[in-house]
């Protein structure tokens, strides 16, 4: 798929084929979100792949909108370091959207899905991936085959009007 088909393609995917992901394909998609920019290219960021099934039923339990992560083939789970400060905290929240987004383009790309997820409960986020103290789990992506139908460009977007939402030079 081109670049521009796949951010054409790309939605939130929520329910999974059980097929298996490609070793290939999921360290294409890891690689993604390892090549993404970074401020000053400091990459505060460390990414745990989670495939184990028991393990995923329990990430469910970390926010009330992860619902979809048991029927995930795998999770990539997004942990920050601790920020220094508030300055930082936004920082490294806007790098690791980076990288989140070049994850599900490389999906797509691969006609893979995703659909992401906050995190609330940091420390069953810790009992279950064992992070250090002074990291948190930020977010993390269900990553998958489509259950309903594949990827494709979407023609019909329920979005606000392009011209609503792009202003030239001033409001």
């Amino acid at each position: 798929m081109e670049t521009w088909d796949a951010m054409r393609a790309r939605r939130n995917v929520r329910e999974y084929d059980p097929r298996p992901i490609a070793d290939e394909d999921m360290h294409r998609i890891l690689e993604a979100g390892w090549r993404a920019p970074s401020a000053s290219n400091r990459q505060h960021w460390d990414f745990i792949l989670v495939t184990d099934k028991e393990q995923l039923a329990e990430l469910a339990t970390v926010w009330q909108g992860a619902k979809h992560i048991p029927g995930s083939t795998a999770t990539i789970c997004y942990i920050l370091k601790n920020p220094d400060d508030e300055r930082m905290r936004v920082v490294d929240q806007y790098d690791l959207g980076q990288a989140t987004y070049a994850m599900m383009i490389a999906a797509a790309d691969l006609g893979i899905g995703t659909a992401h997820s906050s995190v609330g409960d940091q420390d069953a986020g810790r009992r279950i991936l064992g992070y250090p103290e002074d990291r948190y789990f930020a977010y993390m992506i269900g990553v998958g085959y489509p259950a309903d139908r594949p990827l494709k460009p979407i023609v019909n977007l329920n979005r606000r009007p392009f011209d609503e939402v792009v202003h030239v030079g001033r409001w």
